[in-house]
């Protein structure tokens, strides 16, 4: 059956204009299909939104006059992407508007213009002399997917909302993360989305079916497969294990004021010892919940172990320093882990840390002052560890801002980890889209991994996922309470991602570059 040629033709007329705007016109376009796209993200998961704001790209792209206006396309694109996308960090800087009001545009529109960067240099690469047809599409995809990857580690990194975690609202699709990482779903969104764009330019009926039949097949491949691994693993649980999660929703603005630290380390422990106390064996803290540093303050310490099950144990977070003396003087941002009769049994400073949130990068240069309080920055710890803490299997914790790397919440020579942890203080962007796409990345990390996550917030979203980013138990945004829950016993095995990491998706990269290569060759 022939699709209708006057379907194409107007597909054909769109493109044409589309590829004929210029100036302030073709700017404002492609930032509003930048920004429109952010409705495909959690919480909103519209992404449908994709089949209209990627074909726009790909066709104002077409018209660029030079590569120079090729790598425009992209960063005005990416302009919308980024900034409408990072809205929520302005929520952080109002904590203190008079401290750091003033940099809201800065870290909105100013950090949305250099992530933009990213996809401005994949229509830049993907702009070869006799590139045409599919074979441009899959040649963008391939240097998208290597932006989305450079994005992780370029100035410390910050691979905030990949394009690939617009599938977090789809979980069978979701699971091809086992395979491939959130970056081999960054690969596949733009092919899908991308490839409608190129039915237009296509000559005859059979080149439209194959281009809207790829676009359609990666989908379905992956609904099929994610959907038979969801039927052929059951949820199973370590027996014995029974853990309650405390979401005390306290105002990050009166968390380290000294006349309501007590009073919140008191909501806090009142909170863990609700009914039920008596059946649990592990009782987690979400990121900083104690404000005090627990290595040397015995007294609070004391109060803490409150909170921990006979025989079991407190898992929070909390600062910890040097010992008095030692020079030079650091402060971390850390996890304990302490037993009931107040014995440290674990400590994970985390590693990866927030520029100008933990520390000020170039501080001799740059007069300004980090958005956490206190005036040291924070210091790094060594990388991701894996825990041995009795009464559950090894865990390997990461803290916060450390969800949203891929790849790096495993260390590669320690015992691997049956399961993940991770605290966070969702707190800093109140009931903004931040903390749900902030769950949306750890659960990414379970997924990719094929370990079950763990995950306890301050103001939420608290949560326990299965190896397979299943839900378990949540407790919502801005509820206090606490979330009691088994632990998901790991699925056997590891997963393609878990062994082999980055290499998946930039092997799969480039083979999408030759061929789009070899194809416009061809053509």
């Amino acid at each position: 059956m022939r699709a209708s040629p006057s379907a194409f033709g107007s597909l054909h007329a769109v493109a044409d204009r589309l590829g004929n705007l210029r100036g302030w016109r073709r700017r404002g376009f492609l930032a509003l299909m930048g920004a429109m796209s952010v409705l495909a993200v959690p919480p909103v998961n519209v992404i449908p939104i994709l089949l209209i704001s990627l074909p726009a790209l790909v066709w104002v792209w077409d018209g660029s006059e030079s590569r120079r206006a090729a790598f425009g396309a992209g960063w005005w694109w990416g302009l919308g992407w980024y900034s409408v996308g990072f809205y929520w960090i302005a929520e952080a800087m109002l904590i203190e508007p008079e401290k750091f009001g003033w940099a809201i545009p800065f870290a909105t529109l100013g950090l949305g213009g250099l992530m933009a960067v990213y996809p401005g240099m994949a229509t830049w690469l993907a702009r070869l002399p006799g590139v045409r047809g599919p074979g441009r599409i899959l040649l963008l995809a391939a240097a998208w997917t290597l932006g989305e990857w450079l994005r992780t580690f370029v100035l410390t990194g910050f691979p905030w909302n990949p394009i690939g975690s617009v599938w977090d609202g789809v979980l069978p699709v979701l699971q091809a993360g086992a395979l491939v990482g959130v970056h081999g779903l960054s690969l596949m969104t733009v092919l899908v989305f991308a490839l409608p764009a190129a039915a237009a330019a296509a000559s005859g009926w059979r080149g439209r079916a194959a281009a809207f039949g790829l676009a359609a097949a990666l989908p379905l491949a992956a609904y099929g497969w994610g959907t038979a691994r969801l039927a052929a693993t059951p949820e199973t649980m370590v027996p014995g294990v029974r853990l309650r999660l405390v979401q005390a929703a306290l105002a990050q603005g009166s968390k380290w004021r000294d006349d309501q630290r007590e009073r919140n380390l008191q909501t806090q422990i009142a909170l863990s010892r609700q009914p039920g106390f008596g059946t649990l064996t592990h009782v987690i803290w979400p990121e900083t919940a104690a404000s005090y540093f627990l290595d040397l303050d015995l007294a609070h310490r004391a109060q803490v172990v409150q909170a921990a099950p006979p025989g079991g144990l407190i898992v929070t977070g909390a600062p910890r320093v040097t010992p008095r003396g030692v020079e030079p003087f650091q402060v971390w941002n850390s996890l304990f882990a302490i037993t009931s009769d107040g014995r440290i049994d674990g400590v994970y400073d985390k590693a990866h840390l927030v520029p100008f949130g933990e520390y000020v990068p170039l501080r001799g240069i740059l007069p300004l002052s980090k958005i956490t309080p206190g005036a040291v920055d924070f210091s790094p710890g060594p990388g991701p560890r894996t825990l041995i803490l009795p009464g559950v299997p090894p865990v390997s914790p990461f803290i916060c801002y450390e969800a949203i790397f891929p790849g790096a919440v495993v260390a590669k020579d320690s015992p691997r980890p049956q399961w993940l942890l991770n605290i966070t203080n969702d707190g800093w962007f109140g009931t903004s889209a931040g903390p749900y796409q902030h769950l949306a990345a750890a659960r990414m990390r379970a997924v990719e991994e094929g370990l079950p996550l763990v995950r306890a917030a301050n103001t939420g979203i608290s949560a326990v996922f299965d190896g397979l980013g299943r839900d378990v138990a949540r407790l919502g945004l801005g509820k206090r309470g606490v979330l009691d829950a088994p632990l998901p016993a790991a699925p056997p095995g590891i997963t393609l991602y878990g062994r082999w990491g980055d290499v998946i998706p930039l092997s799969l990269a480039a083979v999408a570059a030759l061929l789009g290569i070899g194809f416009s060759r061809r053509r």
